[in-house]
């Protein structure tokens, strides 16, 4: 139940962010989408609700957003250039690297910053293991240590703070 009611004031504020400035039709389609979501998926999205309540998480999660806007950046600066480069110069691969993360929300969040970062795509995770298979664009280094560094190492000292 207490997931449910953190789901609803989360989808709630998100909404409300994103439908600025308020009015009342706003703020009951807001309501009715909210409680609907967190109806539906309420029992999937968070199994320790208690780490709610460490304001600590939300300045790493603050701190997350620019981090990863920059490696975003970053990386479609990269993309680019590969694209129009005359000789195209990527060498595509899959990877192994390892994650400390276990949380099925930690891995998530580490698992959508790879994919949503231009130039690497997530294709499966070893929850048991701790490790994730990468797609990445421009494999430079196959052992698992140095492409951990290089792709995970930059998201999950953040994610750590945040959800384990």
């Amino acid at each position: 139940m207490k997931s449910r009611v953190i789901l609803f004031i989360f989808g709630f504020l998100v909404w409300m962010g994103l439908s600025w400035p308020p009015d009342i039709p706003h703020i009951g389609i807001g309501v009715l989408v909210a409680a609907f979501i967190a109806y539906m998926t309420g029992d999937m999205f968070v199994n320790r609700p208690h780490v709610f309540k460490h304001p600590s998480r939300y300045f790493w999660f603050l701190y997350y957003i620019p981090v990863f806007l920059w490696e975003c950046f970053k990386a479609n600066i990269d993309v680019a250039y590969r694209v129009i480069h005359p000789f195209v110069p990527i060498r595509p691969g899959i990877v192994k690297v390892k994650t400390k993360l276990k949380t099925d929300t930690a891995l998530t969040f580490l698992a959508n910053s790879i994919t949503l970062t231009p130039g690497t795509l997530t294709v499966d995770i070893d929850k048991e293991k701790g490790i994730l298979y990468i797609h990445w664009i421009d494999v430079t280094n196959q052992d698992i240590d140095k492409a951990t560094e290089i792709i995970v190492k930059k998201f999950e000292r953040i994610l750590e703070r945040v959800f384990e």
